[in-house]
């Protein structure tokens, strides 16, 4: 998944939310307005946290992607002994 797929999440929750996207998008500015020091903490690790499952994610279909291949060059070697 890429980056942009992220955003596509993003923008399809706030269109199918349309209200709670307001609420917290308001509530992100009440925070920057009042504390910026936690908001700027808040975003720094809303960014870390996105960064490793990002990895994760693109880590996991790299693997599952390998397994497929592995097996089926194990079914066409089975079956090429038959």
């Amino acid at each position: 998944m890429d980056f942009s797929g992220f955003i596509d999440i993003f923008v399809s929750f706030a269109q199918s939310h349309p209200v709670l996207a307001i609420v917290l998008a308001l509530c992100l500015l009440l925070l920057l307005y009042r504390r910026p020091k936690l908001f700027l903490g808040v975003l720094l690790l809303t960014v870390f946290l996105a960064g490793i499952y990002y990895m994760i994610t693109s880590l996991a279909s790299t693997t599952s992607e390998r397994k497929k291949g592995l097996l089926s060059e194990e079914e066409k070697q089975t079956d090429s002994n038959r």
